[in-house]
């Protein structure tokens, strides 16, 4: 391995004019003290170079936390705000919630993307992060370059739900009537290309039906067209169909997971009806900008991953049927990695326009 020659100017103290040019062709004859101060000078250089990040991370956090929330109101406005709360206590230091809807998630994510990766810029993301990349030729962003995963916080479940009158009472009557009539039935999400659209894709291909999807401005203003009659179904999140399933002015049809939820024991899982590979659900998780040193990172993913095991955020989340989840920050990368991969061949299979 070839060896570093010192080659720099060292000025003197008692004159500006006055310099010291180490070389090569300089250093022989030279007295040994002589030498010794350029090394020194090498030496200490390195050292003050590595102390930004090392006592950034050592100190962090010194000021408040932006914590970007793509997706305010409801549920995810809870959870987030929730979690903000909590971290601001571990930390000791204000998390400051900053709403930036609009795009579909996407401008609140661009927004941190362009932010210092410092540590003090968060964003809570959601299956838009794993759903946009094959959705949109031109975002903002790259949601692998752009960011570190730093922990997942929390998945709510989703489920199928039927009109009131619907003439099917379980999957399999479901399924069976929508083959006598492809194409007649149809299905409502919070919008084209939202992971409820993509819950319904994926249903399709996995039981070979043809149901006509209808987008809406919101899966609450879908949800009370299928309670009015005016929509079949909806796949959507358990949180708000559940009252009105318990009082019968929804069906539940299958809940998307390998386990019953807890909110809703009588509602068999799409496996249970013969329904497999539509494990699906609205997963949360913690991002920052890309270059966020590495203690920090971890030092994130600690304190989160605590407060997600504690009592209090479990008694919290499942107040919205929300169920927490923990992993490390290479866990979370390689999810949101599989999850990109999955919802891809599904806009593809589903030949969903990419805008």
């Amino acid at each position: 391995m070839k060896k570093l020659q010192p080659r720099f100017t060292v000025i003197r103290p008692h004159s500006a004019s006055t310099r010291l040019r180490v070389g090569p062709r300089h250093i022989t004859g030279m007295r040994s003290r002589n030498f010794a101060l350029p090394v020194i000078f090498l030496v200490q250089l390195a050292l003050c170079s590595s102390l930004p990040t090392g006592h950034a991370a050592s100190n962090y956090p010194t000021k408040p936390i932006r914590f970007i929330m793509p997706f305010p109101g409801g549920a995810t406005d809870f959870l987030g705000r929730t979690v903000g709360q909590k971290l601001a206590e571990s930390l000791g230091q204000s998390v400051i919630v900053d709403n930036r809807p609009g795009a579909g998630g996407n401008l609140g994510i661009e927004l941190a993307a362009k932010s210092p990766p410092d540590g003090y810029t968060l964003v809570l993301v959601a299956p838009s992060i794993a759903i946009s990349p094959s959705l949109y030729r031109n975002l903002g962003y790259d949601a692998n370059r752009d960011f570190v995963a730093i922990a997942p916080v929390a998945k709510v479940t989703m489920i199928i739900v039927a009109r009131p009158d619907f003439p099917a009472l379980t999957l399999k009557e479901f399924i069976s009537f929508a083959k006598l009539k492809p194409g007649q039935l149809n299905y409502g999400s919070g919008g084209t290309g939202t992971s409820l659209h993509l819950a319904g894709e994926l249903f399709k291909l996995r039981s070979s039906i043809d149901i006509t999807h209808v987008p809406y401005k919101g899966a609450s203003v879908a949800m009370n067209d299928v309670i009015g009659g005016r929509l079949d179904t909806l796949f959507i999140g358990i949180p708000a169909p559940a009252p009105h399933i318990k009082t019968g002015r929804l069906k539940g049809l299958a809940v998307l997971s390998t386990q019953r939820s807890a909110v809703l024991p009588d509602v068999p899982t799409a496996l249970e009806s013969g329904i497999s590979g539509v494990d699906v659900a609205t997963w949360y998780g913690i991002l920052g900008p890309a270059g966020i040193p590495k203690p920090i990172v971890w030092r994130l993913n600690q304190e989160l991953t605590r407060i997600m095991s504690s009592p209090f955020i479990q008694e919290q989340f499942n107040l919205v049927a929300a169920e927490t989840m923990r992993g490390t920050s290479h866990e979370f990368s390689q999810f949101i990695r599989e999850e990109t991969r999955r919802w891809s061949d599904v806009i593809s299979s589903a030949g969903l326009a990419v805008k």
